[in-house]
């Protein structure tokens, strides 16, 4: 009989990891950013970061409008939320859908983000990216826009 319930307890506890990287629903409360969100889910503040995208910073070209837009597409609504990993700051890597849409793939449709190459693991995301480029929609109609690693280089120096 111990055995058996040694052997529930394991497996109970190894299936746990698993419940950390399901689908979630919550809330968005807050928009930090062009790609952070702060979320209620399960009565608890989380703060998410889209997975794949990164945005112009506050003080950067196009910065508050990029948040602009994401504000508009999920500001207090009920998110389903996908969580990929976490970042060195402790936010969830995410993909967020607002209704039915992807927030960090219609932020790069609409040019209010970059691909982020060195983390991008989708790669759906590239053309949304080359057509925003080339309809020079958002930061793409800035010839002289520079993607927030870039630029944050700058101003860390």
């Amino acid at each position: 009989m111990p055995h058996i319930l040694v052997a529930l307890a394991i497996g109970f506890f190894s299936f746990l990891p698993c419940l950390a990287y399901a689908d979630l629903t919550g809330q968005v409360i807050h928009v930090a950013d062009g790609d952070t969100l702060t979320l209620v889910i399960n009565k608890e503040w989380v703060r998410a970061r889209l997975a794949g995208i990164d945005a112009p910073e506050a003080n950067q070209p196009f910065g508050k409008l990029s948040r602009e837009s994401l504000s508009d597409l999920c500001f207090w609504q009920q998110v389903t939320v996908i969580p990929k990993g976490k970042d060195q700051y402790g936010r969830m890597f995410a993909q967020v859908l607002c209704g039915e849409v992807d927030a960090g793939a219609e932020q790069v449709r609409r040019g209010m983000a970059w691909v982020y190459d060195h983390y991008v693991k989708d790669n759906d995301l590239q053309p949304l990216q080359d057509d925003a480029k080339a309809a020079k929609r958002g930061l793409w109609a800035d010839p002289y826009s520079k993607p927030p690693w870039k630029w944050r280089e700058v101003w860390q120096e």
